[in-house]
């Protein structure tokens, strides 16, 4: 028989009561899907599902052209199939202009139970036309940048709307893929988890004491005891469950991971469209490629794209700048089995040298809740 949590306390995310405080990090493109996100959500954690490169994905599953408010419904829809009664939640880029609010608006009439909202400052949120309650969670990097949101909130007055402020994500310095902080700010101790989250956490405090979930370099339930310990309400954890079996990264992605043996195997690089840090894993074949400034920008996914002076979403950095800037879309695809032909991008966290084999979720998640 399978000892209880007894030791991690619950998490509250707006009116749902997530039993276990781990949430699954959003991996994108295409990693954190149905099966994945369901899989944390039966173990009582709260699954995140990713939309970036969704219309792509579920395009290629019904062989036609499906629009980004569809693909998000459905994808919802699959994993509430595959967990009827877990707490499931959804991220949205800000990065990701041209499908920020349809995504919102299909999470929204698909009745998922809270929206995360990261890669840059929260957006305008989309007026409904019926009345609805909806949470978000905003991840941010600082005490200052929480604040901004919790004043643009306020201006905006997205409480009478019914989108209610129902947690603070605080992705640290050691998360995969885009990072909001500095080159010089990395690996800082003025920017360590111990340094800002106590900042972040005294801002929630004042402002309705709403739940700080920590999230960047947690990786056993020691890491978990020890940033609740610092004031953190629950943690956000990707990498740990980016080489399970129910993650929908290729083999090929999973196996990176495993060979990855070193922290200097995984690199901080200035390369992403989105103009914030991106850590990589050295082995990805595209970022070697990028390297050898190899392979000239091919932007015909557009998941990054920016409005011009016209209103049309046309503009992206790396078009035209193939040394600064690196085309991500195309190779985050791939990695997901999604953009056949293509070099695949690996991301993960400063922790991904630590995956030594492929586990289940129930593994991870009994090793996380300190049964095993």
């Amino acid at each position: 028989m399978e000892k209880q949590n007894t030791v991690l306390p619950s998490l509250k995310i707006g009116n749902k009561i997530v039993p276990v405080p781990i949430v699954l990090g959003p991996m994108g493109a295409g990693v954190s899907l149905a099966e994945l996100v369901a899989s944390v959500a039966n173990e009582g954690g709260a699954g995140i599902l990713s939309v970036v490169c969704i219309r792509k994905i579920w395009s290629d599953r019904l062989n036609r052209a499906v629009s980004t408010y569809e693909a998000v419904g459905l994808e919802i829809q699959k994993t509430r199939e595959l967990s009827p009664n877990g707490v499931i939640g959804m991220n949205v880029m800000v990065a990701v202009q041209r499908d920020y609010q349809d995504s919102i608006r299909s999470a929204i009439d698909n009745k998922i139970d809270f929206i995360t909202i990261g890669a840059g400052l929260i957006g305008d949120l989309p007026v409904m036309d019926y009345p609805h309650e909806t949470f978000i969670a905003v991840i941010v990097s600082s005490a200052r940048a929480l604040s901004i949101i919790i004043e643009k909130w306020k201006r905006n007055k997205w409480a009478e709307q019914g989108y209610k402020l129902a947690a603070a994500i605080f992705e640290g310095d050691k998360a995969g893929g885009h990072l909001g902080f500095k080159a010089d700010q990395i690996g800082k101790p003025e920017y360590s988890m111990e340094a800002l989250l106590p900042e972040i956490k005294k801002v929630a405090q004042a402002n309705g004491n709403f739940p700080v979930i920590a999230a960047g370099g947690i990786f056993t339930n020691q890491d978990i005891l020890d940033v609740i310990a610092l004031g953190a309400d629950g943690v956000q954890m990707a990498t740990r469950f980016m080489a399970t079996k129910e993650s929908s990264a290729s083999d090929a992605y999973k196996q990176a991971v495993i060979e990855t043996n070193s922290p200097d195997d995984i690199i901080v690089s200035s390369g992403s469209p989105c103009g914030l840090l991106f850590r990589v894993l050295a082995n990805s074949p595209m970022y070697k490629t990028h390297l050898l400034a190899g392979r000239p920008p091919l932007c015909d996914k557009g998941f990054l794209l920016r409005r011009d002076a016209n209103g049309k979403y046309t503009i992206c950095p790396a078009k035209n700048n193939n040394k600064d800037f690196f085309c991500i879309c195309n190779g985050l695809g791939a990695s997901c089995g999604h953009n056949i032909g293509e070099e695949d991008l690996y991301t993960g966290g400063a922790n991904a040298y630590r995956i030594t084999r492929i586990e289940t979720v129930k593994e991870v998640m009994n090793e996380l809740k300190g049964l095993v």
